[in-house]
């Protein structure tokens, strides 16, 4: 699917779709693990983004998608040959429950210490969206509580375990707490840059407004200063928390059944691809909300 395509079903989606829905059966869909580059694993659901970094000295988890997908994520890490016991780290990418529901089993399945951004651990261990997130009021964003240990982690502060070393970014926007992760991974003397992205999409429950208002000021700015921050990261492999926001779904599928390897999945263009599609949504988002306010 070329990058105007994914563009123009992103907006005509944003056209109509402005609160949550229901979630997609791809959500949790079974997905094979695929290995992205050097250390790192896709092991999330046909539609969810969940990676697994192999650091040397334990494991690193982005993500635990929904809370019923957190037995496949955990046979996907053994069918890589690795044991749960050595996921020493659990990241969060956002605290809603397509992303965030299988954390709470995981990090007491393995014992792994969960590490989120301070807005993340909130939400995190009251099991649903803190109350200025433009999701708050959908009934579908509760999720299982994180009972075990939360490290909140600074924007811009690395992680280091073994061999890898991970950085935390702050995309707020989608969330107060959304964080984007990057780190490289290295196949003999060659390495890539690779960024797990968190979405930057413009969506909210009804009635929620980005622009000025008295609850939570403008979060227009705030959106663009993530989605420039984005666009601005080494990247040389993207994956998005979903995987359908620049066809990655389609790139692992060809990759399982060997149409394709993983070096279809390099493309240094594509976390500016990621930002100029999202802007978009967002200035559609904008402009409706000014159209709004001129028709009352």
């Amino acid at each position: 699917m070329t990058t105007l395509i994914r563009t123009s079903l992103a907006l005509a989606l944003a056209a109509t779709l402005t609160t949550a829905t229901a979630m997609p059966d791809n959500w949790s869909q079974p997905q094979p693990p695929v290995r992205l580059y050097g250390n790192s694993y896709y092991v999330g659901s046909a539609g969810l983004s969940s990676v697994l970094i192999d650091s040397g000295a334990g494991l690193i988890l982005l993500d635990g998608t929904l809370a019923k997908n957190a037995p496949m994520i955990e046979a996907n890490i053994r069918a890589l040959g690795f044991k749960l016991a050595d996921l020493k780290l659990i990241l969060n990418s956002h605290a809603h429950a397509d992303h965030a529901g299988g954390i709470a089993a995981l990090a007491k399945d393995s014992g792994a210490s969960v590490v989120v951004s301070p807005s993340g651990a909130q939400a995190l261990r009251a099991g649903h969206a803190v109350a200025d997130d433009p999701q708050a009021a959908e009934k579908d964003m509760d999720f299982p509580p994180v009972t075990t240990p939360i490290r909140e982690i600074a924007d811009g502060e690395t992680l280091r375990l073994g061999n890898v070393a991970i950085t935390a970014h702050f995309t707020p926007g989608h969330t107060p707490g959304s964080t984007s992760w990057t780190w490289r991974s290295c196949e003999k003397q060659r390495c890539r840059d690779l960024v797990f992205g968190d979405s930057i999409y413009a969506i909210s429950s009804s009635g929620f407004h980005f622009r000025a208002d008295a609850a939570h000021g403008d979060l227009v700015p705030r959106m663009r200063q993530s989605i420039a921050t984005l666009a601005a990261l080494p990247c040389d492999i993207l994956v998005p928390v979903h995987t359908d926001s620049n066809g990655l779904d389609r790139k692992l599928a060809a990759i399982v059944t060997g149409k394709a390897t993983s070096d279809s999945l390099v493309d240094t263009q594509a976390c500016r691809d990621y930002a100029a599609q999202f802007t978009r949504v967002l200035d559609q988002r904008v402009a409706k909300e000014k159209a709004e306010v001129g028709a009352r």
